[in-house]
């Protein structure tokens, strides 16, 4: 090869790179969002299941929520809140990489909000 064909091969994969690079980073973040929304749903369905079996809300947040029925574990890093009241329950989910998003599930209110 000569030195001009390297660069004109350097110059495109810098062109591809450049373009890429964006959107990786965009679904990357949307990633992060869609763990923290999964999360949040699934601590809501174990808050439905520990009401009927106890007849009462439970308050959470974080690693705490693994008590929860069918919850074994949580993503790494999400920020999950619950805060329980004696009709309902309210959260929040967010992931520090993701895109910024803030999930909200209001029992009372008819669920997930974005």
């Amino acid at each position: 090869f000569t030195l001009i064909e390297l660069l004109v091969v350097m110059g495109i994969v810098s062109a591809l790179v450049a373009i890429a690079l964006p959107r990786y980073a965009a679904y990357r973040a949307n990633a992060f969002d869609a763990r923290a929304e999964v999360d949040l749903r699934s601590v809501a369905m174990a808050e439905e299941a520990y009401f009927l079996n106890k007849e009462e809300y439970l308050s959470c947040s974080g690693s705490s929520c693994a008590q929860l029925p069918g919850i074994q574990k949580l993503s790494e890093g999400v920020a999950l809140t619950i805060q329980a009241t004696a009709t309902g329950f309210t959260g929040t989910a967010s992931h520090p990489k993701g895109s910024g998003k803030i999930f909200t599930w209001d029992s009372e209110g008819g669920g997930l909000r974005e």
